[in-house]
């Protein structure tokens, strides 16, 4: 799992939960005994807004508090926003890009030294929670895909902020998320 520090980079927009995305994943990471930071950086606070969080998790103290300009992972909730940006920036070489769309990975033009993992979250949403609310269905696949976070630890996260119906339906939509992910890990 984690031998040092590891950093993610979360694109989205506003109302996507890229900043509860990034707070579960924290979250999840101390649940599992890790140390974890989780912050937003955000410009106009409005629906639709480019919004950008960030997730640091490790197994020693954290003590840096900047931006994350290096990670080693890629969360990219709308595939819309590479267009006129460069959301690989500082991307560690082998690092990891999980996008939500329902297009394969090679319709991106991203460098072979990089994972991609594709997903299409929006819809797995709508089809199971019947809001395009894409969160936990993004932690998921990156659970899958990374192997950094364990998917009990997200789903207590995710049940402690959404109780009842609506976390039970979160979270099967997150473990449906995984197991695509899963049998089709790169």
């Amino acid at each position: 799992m984690i031998g040092l520090l590891k950093e993610i980079r979360i694109h989205g927009r506003g109302g996507q939960g890229s900043v509860t995305a990034s707070e579960f994943l924290a979250e999840a990471a101390f649940a599992d005994g890790l140390y974890a930071q989780a912050f937003p950086m955000f410009g106009s606070e409005r629906h639709g807004a480019p919004v950008t969080a960030y997730t640091r998790i490790s197994d020693k103290p954290i003590r840096l508090r900047s931006q994350i300009y290096e990670p080693d992972y890629l969360i990219i909730q709308d595939a819309s926003l590479f267009a006129g940006n460069d959301l690989l920036e500082g991307l560690k070489d082998g690092g990891l890009v999980v996008i939500n769309t329902p297009r394969p990975a090679s319709d991106f033009a991203i460098p072979d030294r990089f994972k991609v993992v594709t997903i299409a979250a929006t819809d797995l949403a709508l089809d199971m929670v019947g809001k395009p609310i894409i969160n936990t269905i993004m932690v998921g696949a990156f659970a899958a895909a990374s192997g950094e976070i364990h998917m009990d630890a997200l789903a207590k996260s995710v049940r402690e902020r959404y109780p009842g119906e609506l976390g039970e339906k979160e979270v099967v939509a997150m473990q449906e998320a995984f197991d695509r992910v899963k049998g089709v890990r790169t």
